[in-house]
């Protein structure tokens, strides 16, 4: 640890509070595990409306009984979205929003292939790292604040039904939320095998490149025809070239397809195309690269489509310092040294670091194999991570 992260605290040392918390997320640990069999055997999967209402409405009801007030904002075709705020309100303080989602990338019936199961320190299960130890963990670290009359920020437990879709339609609800918000915590899985928090995530960018050709008949009418597939390799060549690995750009065409039969000249070619940027400059230098693509074939057409849906998180030096404070926190719980990490993938924390609100990521549990058949997550994390989310509550 920095000098300077031993010098966040000011005041005496809160060591035996830390330490207190610790021991009551130790004692609470049966249950969180019993309400996280629950949530994970509550299938919910994105595009299933009713199964992650079915979801939420569970984790309303232990909200509820830990003195939380509930909203449910309806949010069209997609599940519900969750807000709930605990403790007192106060006009001298901003509340922290702790953030999470509900919705996961396991379709329904996924439970008959990839059960519960509890093996030594591993708990496997669909969504069980991603995210839904996170969200039960929230739940434990805000009961035990309660239970023990510690004083806590006013917070707002904020859960959507779409984010492993690039949250569409929760995306505006985050942010109102988060403006009136002092912090942002995000319940995404830690980062690798120590559970780094994250303290600076790329932008992602989503386009469709799409290519218009004449089409003709491959074997009487060859001359005639211009070929939107040749068209298309000509243009992803100067997409893959926009990727700059050593400046944290990557720009992956990833699916494409075109044409009709062999025996027919393309008429038409697409390619849908996945790109992570590390900054606001180079999302909007990669996007304009993007959207002045010019066809070598001037029978061609070539068009593009898409954006930015989620701008990066940079680490600024507020989240470097909450990250500080709870690697202060967790020096004096005794616990492992806590890292940092950056990483290419997003979250709706990228929305709320793009407001300027300091949001401090990856604060769930810890495990491996999200969005993968092993995934899981590891039991000896769980009291820990939850007694250091409730210090960062105080």
């Amino acid at each position: 640890m920095t000098s300077d992260a031993k010098a966040t605290l000011a005041g005496p040392p809160m060591t035996p509070v830390l330490r207190s918390l610790l021991a009551a997320a130790r004692a609470a640990e049966p249950k969180l595990v019993d309400r996280l069999r629950r949530l994970v055997e509550a299938e919910s999967p994105s595009h299933n409306k009713a199964a992650v209402d079915r979801a939420t409405a569970l984790v309303a009801e232990w909200c509820r009984e830990t003195g939380a007030q509930c909203i449910l904002h309806p949010q069209g075709a997609v599940g519900d979205s969750l807000e709930a705020r605990f403790g007192s309100p106060d006009p001298s303080r901003r509340p922290v929003l702790v953030l999470g989602h509900l919705d996961t990338v396991w379709e329904m019936g996924t439970l008959s292939n990839m059960p519960w199961r509890e093996e030594g320190d591993r708990i496997a299960g669909p969504g069980v790292l991603d995210m839904k130890g996170g969200v039960v963990m929230a739940l434990a670290a805000l009961e035990i604040l309660g239970l023990r009359d510690l004083p806590f920020c006013p917070t707002i437990l904020l859960l959507h039904a779409d984010e492993e879709i690039g949250s569409p339609a929760s995306r505006a609800l985050t942010e109102g939320i988060a403006a009136e918000c002092s912090a942002v915590y995000v319940l995404e899985p830690g980062e690798g095998a120590a559970g780094a928090y994250k303290t600076a995530r790329k932008g992602v960018g989503q386009f469709r490149l799409d290519v218009r050709g004449v089409g003709s008949h491959a074997g009487v009418d060859f001359g005639s025809g211009h070929s939107a597939v040749l068209e298309l390799a000509r243009q992803l060549e100067r997409v893959a070239a926009l990727s700059d690995p050593a400046a944290g750009v990557t720009v992956n065409p990833g699916v494409m397809g075109g044409g009709t039969r062999s025996n027919v000249v393309a008429a038409e070619a697409w390619a849908e195309i996945d790109v992570r940027l590390p900054s606001v400059g180079e999302a909007d230098r990669v996007e304009q690269r993007l959207r002045s693509l010019q066809a070598v074939d001037p029978a061609c057409t070539v068009s593009v489509t898409g954006a930015v849906n989620r701008p990066p998180m940079v680490r600024t030096p507020a989240i470097a310092g909450m990250f500080e404070r709870a690697q202060r926190y967790a020096f004096e719980m005794g616990l492992e040294p806590l890292t940092e990490a950056a990483t290419g993938g997003a979250s709706d924390g990228n929305f709320t670091a793009a407001l300027g609100v300091p949001t401090l990521d990856g604060m769930g549990a810890v495990g491996g194999g999200a969005h993968a058949a092993h995934e899981h997550l590891l039991r000896p994390f769980l009291a820990p991570r939850t007694a250091l989310l409730a210090a960062m509550l105080l």
